[in-house]
């Protein structure tokens, strides 16, 4: 069973996650995508064979994590680290992250602190204000960026309706039949369903999550010096309109990999890759 654990702030503010796995494991920092709160995690058949302790943390504003009325990509970062620091006894971490989705901003933001030991980008959301990005997106994806950009009030309340239903309902329709039968199958769906039942516990941290991601990125991506991954399914029609081709481009020593056979869904299909990829060990990439 997940340990759980809560982490005080200078502020006061309480940061709330979870450590999978064997307690003499190699910790790695999971970051969940959109609106996926602490209950998130891929691999969990493989923590125990591979000696993972895989942490969580729900972002502030999301389940039992206090929301940051000033949060920015920088602070989420720092929060991570804070939280990480706490559970692992340590003053200054430095530990593998796997970032997913809508995650991926903040795992950028992480390893350009200088804490990351690596980073692995699974299917990340590309930075879709970026205008060499932008250009690549069908009408229709554009509209909620520019909104963020001309209207943010707009697309706060926009985005303050959403819900844990619609999100998954969205999720769904954005995928493939490949895709979906993972995203349905009986104990995805339930871990699923519980992690985004934290994601919109009703703080806003989905919300500051979308509005800070569809923005301009404010990370420097040349000081990211780590080793970073990026992989990517060749069926992936939601994350990136170019499968990650720029993004890795502009990040210094990233490795880009797109599967042939992998979809959306990659981490959940491939997750020895992405352990592999995270731990920098010799894999079939």
């Amino acid at each position: 069973m997940p340990s759980l654990h809560s982490v005080s702030r200078p502020s006061g503010r309480s940061l709330t996650g979870l450590i999978h796995g064997p307690e003499d494991g190699t910790p790695i920092l999971f970051i969940a995508g959109a609106g996926s709160g602490k209950s998130m995690i891929f691999g969990d058949d493989l923590l125990d064979t591979r000696g993972i302790r895989l942490i969580t943390m729900d972002r502030p504003g999301m389940g039992s994590s206090d929301p940051d009325p000033a949060r920015t990509p920088a602070s989420t970062a720092a929060d991570y680290r804070a939280f990480v620091a706490a559970v692992l006894g340590v003053a200054t971490p430095t530990v593998p992250i796997i970032a997913n989705s809508q995650g991926a901003l903040f795992g950028l933001a992480a390893a350009a602190q200088g804490w990351a030991q690596t980073l692995v980008l699974a299917s990340p959301a590309d930075e879709v204000a970026h205008p060499s990005v932008r250009a690549l997106l069908p009408e229709a994806a554009r509209a909620l960026p520019d909104l963020v950009q001309s209207a943010p009030d707009v697309a706060r309340d926009l985005l303050g309706s959403f819900t844990p239903d619609a999100m998954r309902t969205m999720v769904l329709d954005g995928s493939d039949v490949e895709d979906r039968a993972v995203y349905t199958a009986r104990d995805f769906d339930a871990l699923y369903r519980a992690a985004l039942a934290e994601g919109f516990a009703g703080h806003g941290g989905y919300v500051a999550d979308t509005m800070m991601a569809t923005a301009p990125w404010p990370v420097d991506l040349d000081e990211i010096t780590v080793p970073v991954t990026v992989l990517f399914g060749a069926r992936d029609r939601v994350h990136s309109p170019d499968h990650g081709l720029l993004l890795a481009a502009r990040i210094p020593h990233a490795r880009r990999t797109v599967l042939s056979e992998a979809g959306g869904a990659l981490l959940w299909t491939h997750p020895d890759l992405v352990i592999d990829a995270a731990l920098q060990q010799p894999d079939t990439l």
